[in-house]
C-alpha cells in the first residue's frame, strides 16, 4: 500500500522535477551540460555487450565498490555504468573508473525518468551500494526481472527503527533482492528482520580500498608553504566541529609554537560560513579554494575543495574524524588509518562501528569525548613523531588486515546475480 502511494505522489510531483533541478543549479548542486541525465535521458549510447550497474550515493560508497568494479570489468569483460547522485562523485567516478567503466548521474525517483532511464540501459545486472534504496528506480528495476543485488549492506539502529514503522514499505524494498551482502552481522541481522532474503556478511568493503592518492606537485607546493610547523587535521567535519577545531587551535597555540591546524569540512560549499566563524574568533583563515597557501601566519588551512582528501591527510598527524563529536553517524576512518594516521574520533560513530573497536583495539585510534579531550590529546601528540609513528603504524596494519579475503568474499556471493540471464 505504501508502495503504491509512493508512486501516485512522485508521478503528480514529476511535471515539477526540472524545476527543482534549475533551483539545485542555481545553488551549484548540480552539472548544468548533464541535467538531462537525471531525467533518465542519459548521455551516449548503449555500449555492446554485457552491461552491469552499480547505484550508489554519493563518494564513500562510490569509492568502497571500485575494487569490486574494477575485479568484476577485468575478470568479466563486462562494462560497468556507475550512477550517482552529486557533482563531486561524478567529477571523481570520471578519473577513477576503469576504461570501458563510465559514469551517469541517477535519475530522480519519478516513474517516467525511471522507465526512460531503463529503456536506455537495459542492464543485464544491477547492484546498490549500502543503503541508497529509491523505490521507484528499485521496483521498476525488478519488475523487469533484472537480477539484483544490495552490495555493503548498511542498516543503522536509528534507520532499523524508521523502517520499522512502515514493515510493508521495508519488505518491498530489501525483500526483492535476489543477494544481500550485509556489512557486518548486526547490520545483516536487522536487514534480515525487514524482510531480505539470502543475507550473507561479506565484510565492509571500505576495509578494502586503497591509501588515497594526491598530486604530487600540489602536495610538495603546500608542505612548502608549511615547512617544519606542527600539524593536525580534521577532516569530514560537520557544523560546529569545525568551531571545536578552532577552539582546540586557540587552547593550543600558546604552548604548541608555530601550530597550523587544517579543517577539512565535509560539505565544502560550506566555506564561506566556517570563514566568517573562525576569523571572528580571531584565527587567520586561509583557504585551498582561493588557491591560498598556508603560510607562517595562517592559523587554520581551510581544505574547501573537492577530490584532494589524500592531500589533505598527509599534511596533518594526528586525524580527527568528523560527524563524531557533535553528530552521529561518523565517517570512515580507515582512510587517515591506511596513510599511517594516528586516528582520533568522538563518541559518536555508529555507522562505522566495526571500524572504529577494530582501530581502538589495535592500539590504532583513541576515542575523544568532548572539546576540551580532544585538544588534551592533540597537544600531547602533535609534533611528536615517535607516538605518531607508533600509533599511524598499528592504525595501517589494523586497516590491511580488515580487508583480508573481502573482496573475494564479495565476487563470490555476487555470482548468481552476476552469471544469471
Amino acid at each position: 500500500m505504501m508502495a503504491g502511494l509512493y508512486r501516485a505522489l512522485t508521478t503528480l510531483a514529476e511535471p515539477a522535477a526540472p524545476l527543482l533541478l534549475q533551483a539545485r543549479l542555481w545553488r551549484g548542486k548540480e552539472d548544468e551540460s548533464r541535467l538531462h541525465e537525471k531525467l533518465g535521458r542519459g548521455t551516449g549510447a548503449r555500449p555492446e555487450g554485457r552491461l552491469v550497474w552499480v547505484h550508489a550515493a554519493s563518494v564513500g560508497e562510490s569509492l568502497s565498490v571500485l575494487p569490486v568494479i574494477e575485479r568484476l570489468h577485468l575478470a568479466t569483460g563486462a562494462t560497468v555504468m556507475v550512477t550517482t547522485g552529486t557533482t563531486t562523485s561524478a567529477g571523481i567516478m570520471a578519473r577513477r573508473l576503469p576504461d570501458g567503466c563510465f559514469h551517469q548521474y541517477a535519475p530522480l525517483d519519478g516513474p517516467r525518468a525511471v522507465a526512460r532511464f531503463l529503456d536506455r540501459w537495459r542492464p543485464d545486472a544491477a547492484l546498490w551500494v549500502e543503503s541508497e534504496l529509491w523505490p521507484n528506480l528499485l521496483a521498476e528495476t525488478q519488475r523487469r526481472g533484472i537480477p539484483t543485488a544490495l552490495v555493503n549492506g548498511r542498516m543503522s539502529p536509528r534507520s532499523f527503527a524508521r523502517w520499522r514503522r512502515l514493515p510493508s514499505l521495508a519488505r518491498t524494498m530489501v525483500g526483492g533482492f535476489d543477494v544481500v551482502l550485509a556489512q557486518s552481522e548486526a547490520d545483516g541481522a536487522r536487514l534480515t528482520a525487514l524482510g531480505a532474503r539470502n543475507v550473507t556478511m561479506a565484510g565492509d568493503l571500505k576495509a578494502v580500498a586503497t591509501p588515497l592518492s594526491t598530486d604530487s606537485d600540489a602536495l610538495a607546493r603546500v608542505r612548502e608553504a608549511i615547512g617544519n610547523r606542527p600539524v593536525w587535521t580534521a577532516v569530514s567535519t560537520h557544523q560546529g566541529e569545525e568551531i571545536v577545531a578552532g577552539e582546540v587551535h586557540r587552547r593550543l597555540a600558546p604552548r604548541v609554537p608555530g601550530l597550523l591546524t587544517v579543517i577539512v569540512p565535509r560539505h565544502a560549499d560550506r566555506g564561506d560560513a566556517i570563514e566568517t566563524e573562525l576569523s571572528d574568533r580571531g584565527l587567520g583563515v586561509v583557504r585551498r579554494s582561493r588557491n591560498e597557501l598556508p603560510g607562517p601566519s595562517a592559523d587554520v588551512f581551510l581544505g574547501d575543495s573537492m577530490g584532494e582528501m589524500g592531500l589533505y591527510l598527509q599534511l596533518g598527524n594526528p586525524v580527527f574524524v568528523g560527524k563524531s563529536l557533535l553528530h552521529e553517524g561518523g565517517h570512515n576512518p580507515r582512510e587517515p588509518a591506511l596513510l599511517s594516521r594516528a586516528v582520533l574520533f568522538g563518541p559518536h560513530m555508529e555507522n562505522f562501528t566495526q571500524a572504529a573497536e577494530g582501530l581502538l583495539t589495535a592500539g590504532g585510534a583513541v576515542q575523544v569525548a568532548n572539546e576540551e579531550t580532544l585538544a588534551t590529546l592533540v597537544g600531547k601528540l602533535v609534533g611528536q613523531s615517535e607516538a605518531l609513528e607508533t600509533i599511524g603504524g598499528k592504525a595501517r596494519a589494523k586497516a590491511q588486515a580488515d580487508a583480508a579475503g573481502i573482496l573475494d568474499a564479495t565476487l563470490d556471493a555476487l555470482a548468481p546475480v552476476l552469471e544469471s540471464q
